[in-house]
């Protein structure tokens, strides 16, 4: 994940000087689609590595074809929804909120990322189930491999062969291509148990699956639906510039949370597996860790992005625009002191999705991602103005962390009883 969102905030810089602030207005209009794709290989990778690490040891014959059945099913979901993009792509980006001068460039692009769905879903899993069948060395391989390599497949295709927001999208597409291709070396991994086959996808096996990996597939989703309404109130009360200015933003978002989502998948297999082997206190230990870790980086990306903000906006800014330095200057401090909160916040909805409890990391996701966020942007704005649109991300996550500790705390209160 960390890998993947370097790649699109590099992407975002080279589109910035290909393209200018439209072409980072047209990019932050189509972000709702890739958190999409991501959250439907979350739905399934998450949710399916979690039933894998809890049956590998003790039934293995249970989880024999669970990996196969999901690959196929985000493969065929993948290239339907693909289709549907291309044929449909001008009323999606009018939806997205693309206006006359940028609907030409979201359409171009649209069209071309839908292509990158099928793979994007099928990594996601492959990922989170290698991670889970001991083997996370090749999971970090793969990402550093696929982050480099497509970094340099995105400047040729930009800027080598003039594509520009075309090169962009095409590059997409071999991102997580790469990373499958690395991933497929695990064949050769001695301790695997996964095992890639033709089978006839079992429905039962998909629902449990998406059951456990619903918060995860919340979590990811909610930020495609912020980015959604964020951009819509933003083109109310401003401008494009506004639009791109918040595309600044959240694509360092997304390296932010994708180091804090890292920690959190860290841990989730270990908290899954002493979990599943009763090692209760153990599955705390992990939690304790995780929190102590999350929390020191949320601390040191904070301070460097607040002490060096503008030279971070100046680097997207290639078209020196006043406005979008207005904007960003403004609305990126506000924004980031949402770090803290948003890390324990997916924290402990993995701990809760590995322990089994989809009830409440299901709940926590609902929260963050809907039911308190949507209403703070529709509300803050109306009282604090654009301020009020930067300031609903982090009010919003520190409510959920606060609901997220009491969860957290019954869970260790009931293990501290299964102990004693």
């Amino acid at each position: 994940m960390v890998g993947t969102s370097l790649y699109v905030l590099i992407d975002t810089l080279f589109i910035s000087i290909a393209a200018g602030a439209l072409g980072l207005t047209a990019l932050n209009l189509a972000l709702p689609i890739f958190n999409c794709f991501n959250a439907i290989g979350l739905l399934l990778g998450v949710g399916g590595a979690t039933i894998f690490s809890l049956n590998k040891v003790l039934h293995p014959e249970r989880v024999e074809s669970l990996y196969s059945s999901l690959i196929i099913v985000a493969a065929v979901t993948g290239v339907i929804v693909a289709i549907l993009m291309d044929i449909f792509a001008t009323p999606v980006v009018n939806f997205l909120g693309a206006n006359d001068q940028t609907r030409e460039l979201a359409i171009t692009y649209v069209r071309i990322v839908a292509w990158c769905g099928p793979f994007v879903m099928c990594n996601l899993i492959s990922l989170n189930f290698i991670r889970n069948d001991g083997n996370p060395t090749l999971t970090m391989m793969a990402t550093v491999i696929e982050t480099t390599s497509v970094i340099a497949i995105d400047w040729f295709f930009i800027f080598g062969l003039g594509f520009k927001m075309e090169g962009a999208a095409m590059a997409a597409i071999f991102s997580p291509a790469i990373s499958l291709v690395v991933l497929s070396f695990h064949r050769r991994f001695k301790k695997r148990q996964l095992h890639l086959h033709w089978v006839f996808p079992s429905i039962k096996s998909v629902w449990h699956a998406a059951r456990l990996g619903a918060a995860a597939a919340l979590n990811e989703l909610s930020s495609g639906v912020s980015v959604f309404f964020f951009n819509h109130v933003l083109l109310i009360l401003a401008n494009n510039y506004a639009v791109a200015a918040y595309g600044v933003i959240s694509n360092i978002a997304i390296m932010v949370l994708a180091i804090a989502n890292g920690v959190a998948l860290g841990v989730q297999p270990i908290v899954s597996r002493e979990y599943g082997e009763r090692h209760y206190m153990n599955a705390a230990k992990a939690l304790r860790v995780g929190v102590i870790t999350t929390l020191t980086i949320a601390l040191i990306e904070f301070a460097v992005l607040i002490v060096f903000k503008y030279p971070i906006i100046n680097i997207f800014n290639t078209q020196h625009s006043w406005q979008l330095v207005h904007f960003a200057s403004v609305g990126l401090p506000i924004y980031f002191t949402s770090a803290f909160f948003t890390a324990l916040n997916y924290l402990f909805i993995l701990f809760l999705t590995a322990i089994n409890g989809a009830r409440a990391s299901f709940s926590l996701s609902l929260l963050r991602g809907y039911l308190i966020l949507l209403p703070l942007i529709m509300i803050l704005p109306t009282i604090l103005g654009i301020d009020g649109v930067w300031a609903a991300v982090p009010i919003t996550e520190m409510t959920v962390t606060v609901v997220g500790a009491i969860f957290i705390r019954q869970r260790i209160h009931h293990f501290n009883q299964l102990d004693s």
